[in-house]
C-alpha cells in the first residue's frame, strides 16, 4: 500500500503537530495503521497504533500526549501530538499491515516516506 505522511514541522515544547497519512489505494479499514517515530541514531520505534475495529495502542513515552484516529471516509490516519518535548524529535512514519496491530516495525510492510518533527 501507497502511504503520504504530511503535517511534520518545528514546535516549541509544549507545542502541538497534527500529522496526516493517507493513501490511495485499498481503504484503511481492511488494515492495522501505525505510526513509528526514528530518531538520528536510533532504531525505529512504534508510537501508536489502531486496528479495523478502532482498538488503539501507544508507546509509553506517548501515552496521554498522543491520539491516533483514522477517517475511512477520507482514508486518512491521524496522530495528533500534544505537549511535545523535545525527545519527540524524530522522522516519523506511517505505517500498514494486515497482520494482528502491534508496535513492531518488522511487522509492516507498506511504509510512507516519513515526515520530520522537530520539538526544540
Amino acid at each position: 500500500v501507497q502511504l503520504v505522511e504530511s503535517g511534520g514541522g518545528s514546535v516549541q515544547a509544549g507545542g502541538s503537530l497534527r500529522l496526516s497519512c493517507t493513501s490511495p489505494g485499498p481503504t484503511f479499514s481492511s488494515y492495522c495503521m501505525a505510526w513509528f517515530q526514528e530518531a538520528p541514531g536510533k532504531e525505529r520505534e512504534g508510537v501508536a497504533a489502531i486496528d479495523a475495529s478502532g482498538y488503539t495502542s501507544y508507546a509509553g513515552s506517548v501515552k496521554d500526549r498522543f491520539t491516533i484516529s483514522v477517517d475511512n471516509g477520507k482514508n486518512t490516519v491521524y496522530l495528533q501530538m500534544d505537549s511535545l518535548k523535545p525527545e519527540d524529535t524524530a522522522l516519523y512514519y506511517c505505517a500498514a499491515t494486515v497482520r494482528p496491530c502491534t508496535l513492531i516495525a518488522r511487522e509492516y510492510s507498506g511504509w510512507g516516506q516519513g515526515t520530520q518533527v522537530t520539538v526544540s
